[in-house]
């Protein structure tokens, strides 16, 4: 059953399972829960990310040991983190939304310093500390456009 549990949560429902892109799909899955809730103040969205992040280092952790694959590109639950950090105090718009989600998707793609260095942490904090520190350069690139614009 705790296996079961880990995989459910960490692959978000299972949607980690999409044979195509599934960090994407779990992304695109979050920020559409997201935008179907009422509004969320920067202070639910930040205890929404806590509660994320401490299950996916457990759940991402579990299913990695379960499947014996470092890091397995079924766990998206890190995608979700992610994007819920990417719109932190964003205004709830689909522009900034989407621009955060394609924002989100090429640096976690891209893994700048020191995003790609942070996986050699392994576990499943390994797992989950690379999308916090993309989804960090994200909201600060959107907050600076934010603010000269």
């Amino acid at each position: 059953m705790k296996i079961f549990l880990a995989r459910f949560l960490s692959t978000t429902a299972f949607t980690g399972l999409f044979p195509i892109a599934p960090g994407t799909v779990g992304s695109l899955v979050t920020i559409v829960i997201l935008w179907f809730l009422p509004a969320l103040s920067t202070a639910w969205l930040l205890g929404i990310s806590v509660v994320l992040f401490f299950t996916g280092i457990w759940s991402a952790g579990v299913t990695e040991k379960a499947m014996g694959v470092e890091d397995p590109g079924s766990v998206n639950l890190d995608e979700d983190l992610g994007m819920v950090i990417s719109i932190i105090a964003l205004p709830k718009t689909l522009i900034w939304w989407g621009v955060a989600f394609l924002i989100f998707r090429f640096l976690d793609i891209l893994k700048p310093w020191p995003a790609k260095q942070s996986q050699a942490v392994g576990g499943g904090l390994g797992i989950m500390i690379d999308d916090v520190i993309v989804a960090i350069y994200t909201n600060l690139l959107l907050q600076a456009v934010r603010f000269i614009f």
